[in-house]
């Protein structure tokens, strides 16, 4: 099975998509890990981009993500099924992943999109104070500010795309962790993916 995890930064993906993974029994795979694996391990230019984004409190660019996200998905580990946060953040990432998936014989079976406005998921993000590597901070409320802005570009595209090609499930995110759970869970066994 695989589940892509769609919203805002600090809308509780990473939260969700761990117990989801957790619960199915399946690996958990983030963009952000990638991006920190890849800034921590490779001395390349690869890094150099990785280790740059996560100073600036900026996105990687699509090009360098399609290379990270294109060694990821050939892994073995991820072969039989996975549970992905962060990743498609937009249209075109949406495009390359579908791409991706057909060229292995996969398919996305659902997109939980985690709705909750900006003030909601600035105060989680502002409280959470995540540090970059070199110890400045990554969320600022000008960088968060700035990373969603360039998230709500493409929102819509995302979700339309999916609603369309009917795996879009959308959760309200607002919640606490277990009704959130709880609403995703629900969702899952009325489309007839869990039991």
């Amino acid at each position: 099975m695989r589940f892509v995890f769609f919203g805002p930064e600090g809308s509780g993906k990473s939260t969700q998509g761990k117990l989801l993974a957790q619960k199915l029994n399946l690996p958990y795979v983030a963009s952000g890990d990638i991006i920190r694996w890849t800034a921590a391990n490779d001395p390349g230019m690869m890094g150099d981009i990785c280790r740059e984004a996560l100073k600036s409190g900026h996105y990687v660019p699509d090009s360098e993500m399609f290379v990270l996200w294109k060694r990821r998905l050939k892994s073995d580990d991820l072969q039989d099924g996975w549970v992905i946060d962060g990743f498609p953040r937009n249209l075109d990432q949406a495009k390359f992943l579908d791409e991706k998936l057909d060229k292995y014989n996969q398919k996305i079976d659902a997109v939980i999109f985690l709705d909750a406005p900006d003030e909601v998921v600035t105060q989680r993000l502002l409280k959470r104070g995540r540090r970059s590597p070199d110890g400045s901070l990554h969320d600022s409320p000008e960088k968060i500010k700035s990373r969603l802005a360039i998230y709500h570009k493409s929102e819509d595209q995302v979700i339309d795309l999916y609603r369309r090609n009917g795996t879009l499930i959308t959760v309200d995110a607002t919640k606490s962790i277990e009704d959130v759970t709880n609403q995703i869970w629900q969702q899952l066994i009325k489309r007839g993916l869990v039991k």
